[in-house]
């Protein structure tokens, strides 16, 4: 059996033990690479203060990249004895290497090693849902720049309203989501911190250099208070959870839109049949079932981050067990998220505009409030010009629609949409977010040997 980094003199009850480990080990598969990356660091760091020798730091060397390789062929073996992915690898290492595995733990809590291990995850997963999510926001706007002038009609209350196009439309989207990249990469100056070295939440009476371990592991600083660092945890997941919630929200608003306007009886877009799923009892049937699962999948994602919430919202200073029920959410949710904006963004490449069917769409009643504005244009009051088109709605005068459209000259309406902020603000978080993964990249690089992201 494999010897636990807390080991006593007793055996612990077998059912306690099932309940306290659950399904950690499994979900730990996911940190191997972390964990041993921040394990280098930290050999490094003991080596650098004296407590590894330099040939116990090459053996730990040697032993964390035969980790590596066997992770990444997948025979990297994690067992519920070994509790946690962080016991398998000292485990590795002590069997392999003797003597020194057993010092690489030295000033370290298993409470920061996991922090810096789900921290590692953690940045990684933002910078590439940040990824993702310009993606996604690319594809709106290019949907956009190939239908500037195609008309749309713009609705409230989900009645007809007033002229619109497609590109307004889905460069409402696009801007949403740069939005929420933008808080993203905004979350990561935070995230972007080390908390390795805070041990149980009070720090060790060694020399540590926390500085040093931030610097190898490519974090821009350390997470100054030992204390807030453990109280941290629970706290970052929800925080990024609610980051892949508000993407999702614009996901499910986006996927409710397509549904309305792929109906047969308005039919204003469509979706290839590669994109649609059938029906086991109507042959006609070419459901769009991706589209109603991101309104599924945005609830799952959301629930997750209540879910941490509720875990830490009365938990005392300093480390609890409970913190341990905060992974699964992380790692479920970031994984569904990932796969939610992939396919989204699958959809609109395929998305197929209908002009005849929009232009159809462009009733009369939708030129009510332009009629308006010509009377007042023409020297009439608002309120009396409101009044008499509303009164007369059957003589509404049907305007060419993209005239209507662009006689909205106000910057982001129809006729002045300024694509250009939206490419810039894509180019620009492209930009940082490519700079802050090469940093990351080199740092992997440096340690692990490895020119590939790890989560």
């Amino acid at each position: 059996m494999a010897r636990k980094l807390w080991q006593k003199n007793y055996s612990i009850d077998s059912a306690l033990e099932s309940f306290t480990v659950s399904n950690d080990y499994i979900l730990d598969q996911s940190l191997v690479l972390s964990d041993a990356f921040a394990s280098l660091s930290q050999a490094m760091m003991l080596n650098k203060i004296g407590i590894l020798s330099d040939d116990e730091l090459k053996d730990i060397q040697k032993g964390l990249k035969e980790i590596r390789d066997l992770k990444l062929e997948g025979k990297f073996e994690i067992k519920r004895e070994d509790e946690d992915v962080h016991t398998a690898i000292e485990g590795y290492l002590t069997e392999h290497y003797g003597e020194c595995g057993k010092k690489i733990h030295t000033g370290r809590s298993r409470n920061d090693q996991v922090q810096t291990a789900l921290r590692i995850y953690m940045r990684e997963a933002l910078l590439k849902t940040i990824d993702q999510i310009l993606d996604a926001s690319s594809s709106l706007i290019t949907l956009a720049k190939n239908n500037v002038l195609t008309p749309m009609p713009g609705r409230t209350h989900m009645q007809i309203a007033m002229p619109s196009s497609v590109a307004l439309w889905a460069l409402s989207f696009a801007e949403e989501m740069l939005d929420t990249a933008k808080m993203a990469s905004s979350f990561f100056e935070i995230i972007d911190q080390s908390p390795l070295g805070s041990a149980a939440s009070y720090g060790v009476s060694l020399p540590l250099d926390r500085e040093y371990t931030a610097c190898l592991m490519g974090f821009s600083k350390v997470q100054n208070n030992v204390l807030y660092a453990n109280n941290s945890r629970g706290r970052f997941e929800a925080m990024l959870l609610d980051i892949l919630g508000y993407e999702a929200l614009t996901i499910s608003k986006l996927a409710q839109d397509l549904m309305i306007f792929t109906l047969p009886e308005l039919g204003y877009f469509s979706l290839p049949k590669e994109l649609t799923t059938g029906s086991s009892i109507m042959p006609q049937k070419k459901n769009p079932d991706g589209l109603e699962l991101a309104r599924s999948r945005t609830a799952l994602i959301l629930s997750l981050s209540e879910r941490v919430k509720s875990i830490i919202k009365c938990l005392p200073s300093g480390y609890n067990r409970d913190f341990q029920d905060t992974k699964e959410p992380l790692i479920e949710g970031y994984n569904a998220s990932r796969e939610l904006i992939m396919i989204t963004s699958h959809m609109i490449d395929g998305l197929i505009v209908n002009k005849e069917n929009l232009l159809k769409g462009c009733t009369p009643e939708l030129y009510a409030t332009d009629n308006v504005m010509d009377k007042v244009l023409s020297g009439g009051n608002f309120r009396d010009s409101y009044l008499e088109v509303g009164l007369n709605l059957d003589k509404v005068n049907k305007t060419d629609p993209e005239k209507a459209l662009l006689k909205r000259t106000s910057i982001g309406t129809s006729g002045n949409l300024n694509i250009e902020y939206a490419v810039d603000l894509e180019n620009m978080l492209r930009c940082q977010n490519d700079l802050r993964m090469d940093k990351i990249r080199e740092s992997y690089q440096a340690l692990l040997a490895l020119d590939e992201l790890i989560v």
